[in-house]
């Protein structure tokens, strides 16, 4: 790959770029939405990724161009930008725009993005996006940013930027991501430690449904608002910073104070998610993938049945899933609203899986997803 860029950079620019990157996209492996609420949360980062070359231009501009996108742009260096519109290059100008208020860019840029994550799939192309910026800038002008604050910056430019209430979760899981290990992150503390994920004889197979998942357009934002709703109303009678604060033992305990149905809903799938990736790391550190699986089953239903972030699609692969004899454990993984789903498949199945499915998923749907068999891979690097 970075041969092919090095080619279209160089008809694209008239030079070659003088730096590399890469960072992946994410699958949440359990606890969704959660992030947004304090809790833990499982990501891993996986093979699928954005490649970003640079060079220095003597124009002072930034130009931005991808292979995956029509849409250029080329706008001059300035002390700030504002968003403008929905286009791709929104999400690196942003981070411009957040670096810039600490640090002076000494000369204008190059850019050329290219990325094989599914758009609209839920893997986080975005936090990709955005990290793959954030670094190269640190490590091409030495900055001297802590790696901790790379998905920090970029979280600050998704929210404020961007204009999505997201939490840490991606960000930090696309930029301290390790291959064949699984990161138990708290999203409050941001503490996190690695979990070997050896998945023995089973691969993760990513089904994108192909129902694009605008976030910003989405419920998103409003999940997030019934959470703090469900906060507020607890802390009648309690002192909580997060939801998470909570164990299901003693949610029960004030869980009368949510007055509201809805809210009650989204705040017990919180706390009861949670839980699971408590248990989920457990069942990791003991080889037991057969109860990992079983609680990303209950992860599913619950995102289904309490948080309502599902819809057909989703809930359609993971039926399918649940009556696959190869199959151990699926559930929507991201924000959901569409986007992808995961499995736990067994090798040398991929093939027999994947017609199953399309043929089930056509049935049921009107139009085939997308399957993709990843490795859990390694964090942002220069390349």
């Amino acid at each position: 790959m970075k041969a092919e860029l090095t080619e279209k950079f160089l008809a694209l620019y008239g030079q070659e770029p003088k730096a590399n990157y890469f960072t992946p996209g994410r699958v949440n492996l359990i606890g969704e939405h959660i992030d947004y609420n304090g809790g833990l949360v499982m990501p891993c980062a996986v093979t699928l990724g954005t490649w970003l070359s640079i060079a220095p231009n003597n124009d002072r501009v930034i130009r931005f161009n991808s292979l995956n996108f029509p849409e250029t742009q080329e706008i001059a260096l300035q002390p700030s930008y504002t968003k403008t519109g929905s286009e791709w290059y929104n999400y690196p100008l942003g981070v411009f725009h957040e670096i810039l208020k600490k640090h002076e860019i000494p000369t204008g840029l190059d850019l050329l993005f290219y990325g094989n994550i599914p758009i609209g799939s839920g893997l986080s192309s975005s936090a990709s996006i955005e990290v793959a910026m954030a670094y190269a800038l640190n490590d091409y002008f030495n900055f001297g940013y802590e790696k901790i604050e790379i998905p920090l910056l970029a979280q600050k430019v998704e929210n404020e930027f961007i204009g999505v209430n997201c939490g840490i979760m991606d960000q930090f899981a696309v930029a301290f991501g390790e291959a064949h290990k699984a990161l138990v992150l708290n999203c409050d503390t941001l503490k996190y430690k690695s979990v070997d994920c050896n998945l023995g004889d089973y691969s993760l197979a990513i089904i994108n449904t192909n129902k694009p998942r605008k976030l910003a357009e989405s419920k998103y934002n409003e999940r997030v608002a019934e959470c703090q709703t469900g906060l507020a109303q607890l802390n009648q009678e309690i002192t909580l910073n997060n939801l998470c604060e909570l164990n299901a033992e003693k949610f029960s305990l004030h869980s009368h104070l949510i007055t509201d149905e809805t809210v009650l809903k989204r705040a017990t799938h919180v706390i009861r998610e949670n839980d699971r990736v408590s248990l989920a790391a457990k069942a990791l550190n003991e080889g037991n993938l057969e109860e990992f699986g079983r609680l990303m089953y209950a992860s599913h239903q619950s995102l289904k049945d309490l948080y309502e972030v599902t819809g057909a699609e989703l809930d359609a692969v993971v039926e399918f899933c649940t009556d696959y004899e190869y199959v151990i454990g699926a559930r929507m993984t991201g924000a959901g609203f569409g986007g992808c789903a995961i499995a736990l498949l067994k090798k040398g199945q991929e093939e027999d899986f994947a017609r199953q499915l399309t043929d089930f998923y056509v049935e049921r749907i009107g139009y085939p997803a997308a399957i993709y068999i990843s490795e859990i891979g390694d964090g942002a690097s220069a390349i």
